[in-house]
């Protein structure tokens, strides 16, 4: 059964070189004082900064700063935020960044709206209601994580090593502004990682075996496609607009919400690798590149292969007069070539620096001490199984 769903994403997007221009006038529209966040000094060695600020200042807008927002964002960084916004009657927060910026921001807005710790909202056992937050405009500098138009963020949390999510429709940004050019200077690597990252967003969806809208599966075959053909090129001709194009709203299309379809199973992946990174801080799309392939291999068995194959042949052009499981393994195979080969990230856990360690404690936050109802649910032991898969 294709199950009902509402889909209401009221993000203003202005896409392409020329839209700064309007950045003035959509702070305009929620107030007189900015906050603008970002990490670390790429956004001044690229000369968006200067942009940036000159905008703001041609509008007549008072700004303040928050630096040095980490990749994998702390709750210290978020504190630091809502604090400030709190101290200083911040009307607007303008996050200029990637993901880490973008996700740090939001919880910025949604804490300085609130008397508690931050960290309460994403606490799994507080779980505080996040109802209302200050408004959001972003300015993206790396296509990964979609945040720029969904209402959720990730946040570490060194001292428990846990790394938690949440999503809340009061966080969602109010405009994003996604100029390609913006990301020229971003390294082969972080792109490499942010391709894994967008193909992980869509397989989390696209892997279920319930009845599926047949257009939504086509939208994902080609988002996927997308990425198999533009990542490598935006790594070799790293100021190739039309990639860099492809690639940033291929990322804000993966996972704004539109694919879902009313779909209701948990993702799989990214609970197991927001527990790799939240110990060994590694980046996200790395982890996830490292874990999908032992993920889909799994997972494959008769009552799952048919979504192999059409993941197979739709995406990588197999041919589909060959036995399913054979379809189903070549699919991995070319998923794996895509990963490692082509966007030449690390194979094996043991590659960055992770062993069996925690392997136990992680498997056992990754299923929240029970059972994750993914495309295959998975038990304590069955993600340790994946992570060991990892290993070689």
């Amino acid at each position: 059964m294709i199950n009902d769903f509402i889909y209401d994403i009221p993000v203003r997007v202005y896409f392409g070189k020329d839209q700064l221009k309007h950045l003035g006038e959509e702070l305009k529209k929620y107030g007189t004082r900015v906050l603008m966040t970002y990490g670390g000094g790429s956004i001044k060695r690229m000369g968006l900064y200067d942009k940036v600020v000159k905008e703001i200042q041609d509008a007549g807008l008072e700004l303040f700063e928050l630096s040095g927002i980490e990749p994998n964002p702390r709750i210290d960084s978020v504190r630091k935020g809502a604090q400030m916004c709190k101290e200083h009657h911040i009307d607007v927060l303008l996050a200029v960044g990637g993901g880490s910026t973008i996700d740090a921001t939001k919880f910025m807005a949604a804490g300085a709206c609130v008397d508690h710790d931050p960290w309460e909202f994403l606490d799994y056992s507080k779980q505080a209601p996040i109802e209302r937050a200050l408004p959001i405009v972003t300015i993206l500098t790396l296509s990964a994580t979609g945040s720029e138009m969904d209402c959720g963020g990730v946040i570490s949390n060194p001292e428990t090593k846990d790394k938690n999510g949440r999503l809340a429709p009061a966080m969602l940004p109010k405009a994003s502004f996604l100029d390609p050019t913006n990301t020229f200077t971003v390294s082969p690597y972080q792109t490499a990682c942010g391709a894994a990252d967008m193909m992980s967003h869509i397989i989390e969806v696209y892997f279920n075996m319930n009845q599926d809208l047949y257009m939504l599966d086509c939208f994902m075959e080609g988002l996927m496609k997308t990425i198999i053909k533009y990542a490598p090129i935006a790594m070799r001709e790293p100021d190739n607009y039309e990639a860099r194009a492809n690639l940033m709203w291929t990322s804000s299309w993966a996972i704004n919400g539109f694919v879902d379809g009313g779909k209701r199973q948990a993702w799989s992946c990214h609970p197991m690798e927001h527990e790799l990174s939240a110990i060994y801080d590694i980046t996200h799309g790395l982890g996830l590149a490292i874990l999908t392939p032992r993920w889909m291999e799994y997972c494959l068995d008769e009552t799952t292969v048919s979504k192999y194959v059409q993941f197979g042949v739709n995406v990588f052009g197999i041919d589909p007069s060959l036995e399913p499981m054979e379809i189903a393994h070549k699919a991995i195979d070319c998923l794996s070539n895509f990963l490692f080969n082509d966007l030449g990230l690390k194979r094996t856990l043991p590659e960055v620096g992770i062993d069996e360690t925690h392997f136990a404690t992680m498997a056992m936050k990754s299923v929240g001490g029970d059972t994750l109802p993914g495309f295959k649910p998975l038990k304590q032991e069955d993600v340790e199984n994946i992570f060991k898969m990892c290993m070689k």
